[in-house]
């Protein structure tokens, strides 16, 4: 869908977009998807030609290392851009990251060109998306500094509570993307997953978790 750029849903998320010129946005060639959860949103070939803006969800940054391990290195919600869209594109260098979908998504491309030109010609915008970048960096060390200080019950049950919620307490993920957001392996989050369900706070099978004692599970993430 091709968006207004006085479309209020636009608007009231990322405010900061109203100083585009209308023929500006109209060269951007903006357009909205919607996503389901797992989906592959954004990575290198996107970020090639696009730039993008997360209008609804929650989406994780990942990326693969040489050994082909992949690994969370933040989460993107609502009203944000990605970091590395930032960065590499400022750079110059190649996207290196994956965008994944944590819930429904709806998501807001513009092309990369008109991206970067908005991000050095108009200051609210770049303080937003700057500001933003700071705030994503900072959440980037708390998720290291928990990896490397919090015992891996605690971070699990964190991650957790994050992708569900009272309305929602069945989520489709598996072990291994657990373990990859947590930095842990397949094998040890079964095995603590098995401990919660003997707990009675949770039921797990192929492919999901259904949170059964949200009150315990969030004493545990204390």
């Amino acid at each position: 869908m091709k968006p207004e750029l006085n479309d209020k849903q636009i608007t009231d998320i990322f405010p900061y977009l109203k100083v585009v010129p209308p023929e500006e946005w109209i060269q951007a060639n903006p357009f909205t998807k919607h996503f389901e959860a797992k989906s592959r949103i954004f990575q290198r070939e996107d970020a090639a030609i696009y730039g993008m803006f997360l209008i609804s969800g929650s989406a994780r940054i990942t990326i693969i290392h040489e050994d082909g391990n992949e690994s969370v290195l933040n989460i993107l919600s609502a009203g944000e851009v990605c970091s590395l869209l930032v960065l590499s594109g400022l750079s110059g260098q190649d996207y290196p990251g994956t965008l994944i979908a944590e819930s429904k998504v709806e998501v807001l491309y513009v092309l990369k060109n008109s991206f970067l030109r908005w991000l050095q010609v108009y200051e609210p915008i770049r303080s937003a998306i700057f500001g933003g970048l700071l705030d994503g960096t900072l959440r980037m060390a708390n998720k290291l500094q928990e990896r490397q200080t919090l015992p891996l019950e605690q971070r699990l049950a964190r991650t957790l509570l994050r992708i569900s919620s009272d309305e929602h307490p069945l989520v489709r993920t598996t072990h291994q993307e657990l373990a990859d957001d947590i930095g842990s392996v397949r094998e040890v989050v079964s095995r603590t997953l098995g401990q919660f369900q003997k707990k009675g706070w949770l039921e797990t099978g192929r492919g999901w978790v259904k949170i059964i004692n949200r009150a315990c599970l969030t004493e545990a993430a204390m």
